[in-house]
C-alpha cells in the first residue's frame, strides 16, 4: 500500500510564504525513462524529477526507472543520476530529499528489442508496486530517437506493460511521452500516430513541446485574458503584424545526425513557433481543460492560408564561417560530419496570414536561426502607427510604432513600448518602454519547463500538451514550404556568424514596408 499523505514531507521550503496556492501533489506512481544516456534526460529530466522532489511535488510513493544498454545496477544508475542533479538542478541540493528519492530509483539495462529487459522491466515495476507504492501507475518518457518510437511501444504493448491488468485494484494508468519532432512530415506524423496510438489510448499519449512550459508562454494567456487592458486591441483594427522570433547564438555543435537534413524550419517552426503563434491569435476558450484550449488553438492553425507564391512569403539561410563575440566560428559547411554540399537550412523565415475576421490583413512573421546576433526568444505584437495630427514638425517615421513584447527567454518579461515627450521647451515624441521581468515582480524563481511538463504527465493533466489534430495541422502549414525549396533546387543563403540571418529575410518585410525587430 502507498503511505498515507499524513506522512507528507512539510511545507516546501523554497515556496514565497506569501503564496496561498493548494499544491498540486502527484499521486503514487513511477517514471520510466528510456534514453537516460542522452543530453535531455542528464541536463533537464533526471534534474527536474529532483527538482519536483525538493519543492514537495512529488508523493513518497514515487519512483524512477532507467532503461538503456549501460550495464549499471541500480545503485550505479543513482551515482549517474545524483552527478546531474548536482550539475543542473534548478534548486538547491538538499541529502534528505535525495536519499528519499534515490531509495526510488531502479535501473533495467537492455536494448529496445530485447525481450529479456522487458520481462525485467515488468518484474521491477512490480516490485515497486509492492514495495514502493507505486500503486500500478507508470508513465514511459521515450527520450529516445524517433525511429525507435514503434519498436518501444510494440514491446511495452507485448509484455503486458502499456495497459493495466483486469486483476490489478483500482483504476491504475498507464501513459506515454513523447518528445519531438513528431515525424518529419505530415504523411511521417500520421503514421507516428497511429503507432501509438494503437498501443496507448489518445488521452494517454502526451507529445512534449517543453516552449508551453515555459511560464512566460503560460503566462501570454494570462496577459490576454485577465487584463481589460490589451484584450480590446487584440485584432486587425489596431495590431500591424506580429513577429515571432527565436534565435540561438550557438551552431550545431555535435547535433550534425540530427540536424543534416532536418533544417530551422522542421526544428524549431512547425512546433514551437507555429505554437507560439496559436496561442497570440487564439480565441478566449471557455476554459482552460484540455478540450477547450486545444480546440481554440486548432482553429487558429487550420485558418492560416498560404499564398500561391511561396518565394516571396518565406527565405531561408546558412551560415558560415567568420567571427563571433570575438571568437572565430566554424560555418555549417565545415562542421565536423556534415556533408559539405548540404542544403539544409540554419536560418528560415516564413510570412504567415490568418483568415479570421479578428486577424485578416495582419501578418504573421515567424523566424528562427542560429549563429545570430543573440540568444533570444520572443513574441513582438507591433500595433499600427498613430494618425500625425498634433506633432506637425514630426515626419512619419519618427513617430514609432507601439509594441507588446513577450520575452520568453532567456530575460523571461513583458515590455511595452510606447511614444513620450522628451523633457524640454521643445515638443519631441521618443520612444520609451516599460519592462516587466519574472526576475524582479516575483520572488520564487520560474520553474523549468519540464519540471510543469512531468508533473502535468504524472497528474494526467493535458492542456499543454498538443494532440495529433494540432501536429497534423502545423505540419500541412509547413509541408508546402519544404517542397517548395525542395524543388526550387536553390542553396539556402549564406549569412555572416553574428548577423541577423540573410538579406533575403529582410527583403521578406521590406517587401511589406516593415523591418524586423532588432532584440
Amino acid at each position: 500500500m502507498a503511505p498515507s499523505t499524513a506522512h507528507r514531507r512539510p511545507a516546501n521550503p523554497l515556496r514565497d510564504p506569501r503564496d496561498r496556492r493548494l499544491d498540486r501533489i502527484a499521486g503514487p506512481c513511477s517514471l520510466v525513462l528510456f534514453g537516460v544516456t542522452g543530453d535531455l534526460a542528464r541536463k533537464k529530466l533526471m534534474p527536474a524529477v529532483y527538482d519536483l522532489a525538493n519543492r514537495g511535488l512529488l508523493p513518497p510513493s514515487f519512483a524512477l526507472v532507467g532503461f538503456a544498454r549501460r550495464p549499471w545496477d541500480d545503485a550505479e544508475f543513482a551515482a549517474q543520476v545524483k552527478e546531474s542533479v548536482q550539475q543542473h538542478a534548478r534548486t538547491p541540493f538538499r541529502e534528505d530529499i535525495w536519499t528519499h528519492l534515490a531509495a526510488g530509483i531502479r535501473f533495467v539495462e537492455g536494448a529496445f528489442d530485447d525481450d529479456d529487459a522487458f520481462e525485467q522491466l515488468g518484474a521491477t515495476l512490480k516490485e515497486l508496486d509492492e514495495q514502493r507504492g507505486t500503486q500500478g501507475n507508470h508513465a514511459f518518457y521515450l527520450s529516445i530517437p524517433p525511429k525507435a518510437f514503434e519498436q518501444v511501444c510494440q514491446m511495452l504493448s507485448s509484455h503486458g506493460l502499456a495497459q493495466a491488468a483486469e486483476d490489478e485494484p483500482g483504476t491504475p494508468w498507464r501513459r506515454v511521452v513523447i518528445e519531438k519532432p513528431f515525424g518529419h512530415d505530415l504523411q511521417s506524423a500520421r503514421e507516428l500516430n497511429n503507432i501509438v496510438e494503437s498501443v496507448f489510448p489518445p488521452d494517454a499519449v502526451f507529445r512534449i513541446d517543453h516552449y508551453l512550459g515555459k511560464e512566460t508562454v503560460q503566462n501570454l494567456l494570462a496577459l490576454r485574458f485577465a487584463n481589460q487592458l490589451f484584450e480590446p486591441l487584440w485584432n486587425a483594427n489596431y495590431v500591424d503584424h506580429v513577429q515571432i522570433t527565436m534565435a540561438e547564438d550557438i551552431g550545431i555543435g555535435g547535433r550534425a545526425g540530427y540536424y543534416d537534413g532536418v533544417g530551422a524550419a522542421r526544428d524549431v517552426i512547425q512546433n514551437h513557433l507555429l505554437q507560439l503563434l496559436a496561442l497570440t491569435a487564439m480565441e478566449e476558450p471557455i476554459s482552460f481543460n484540455a478540450e477547450d484550449l486545444r480546440a481554440e488553438k486548432e482553429k487558429v492553425l487550420a485558418a492560416v492560408k498560404l499564398p500561391e507564391d511561396l518565394s516571396a512569403h518565406s527565405a531561408r539561410g546558412q551560415y558560415t564561417g567568420g567571427w563571433q563575440g570575438g571568437e572565430k566560428v566554424t560555418g555549417y559547411l565545415e562542421e565536423e560530419g556534415f556533408n559539405p554540399d548540404s542544403v539544409t537550412e540554419t536560418y528560415a523565415a516564413l510570412r504567415l496570414d490568418i483568415h479570421t475576421r479578428r486577424w485578416s490583413g495582419v501578418p504573421f512573421y515567424l523566424r528562427a536561426g542560429k549563429r545570430l546576433g543573440r540568444r533570444v526568444t520572443e513574441i513582438a505584437v507591433v500595433f499600427k502607427r498613430a494618425p500625425n495630427l498634433l506633432f506637425p514638425n514630426h515626419s512619419e517615421d519618427d513617430f514609432g510604432q507601439n509594441a507588446v513584447v513577450i520575452r520568453v527567454q532567456p530575460d523571461e518579461g513583458v515590455t511595452i513600448r510606447f511614444g513620450s515627450k522628451v523633457p524640454g521647451t521643445q515638443t519631441e515624441v521618443r520612444d520609451v518602454t516599460m519592462d516587466f521581468g519574472y526576475g524582479h515582480a516575483f520572488t520564487e524563481s520560474s520553474p523549468e519547463a519540464y519540471e510543469r511538463l512531468i508533473l502535468d504527465v504524472l497528474l494526467g493533466e493535458p492542456p499543454l500538451f498538443p494532440r495529433h489534430q494540432e501536429v497534423e495541422l502545423s505540419w500541412k502549414i509547413l509541408d508546402p514550404f519544404e517542397e517548395y525549396w525542395a524543388e526550387s533546387r536553390t542553396r539556402p543563403e549564406p549569412y555572416s556568424p553574428g548577423s541577423w540571418g540573410p538579406a533575403s529575410a529582410d527583403e521578406l518585410l521590406a517587401r511589406d514596408g516593415r523591418t524586423w525587430r532588432r532584440p
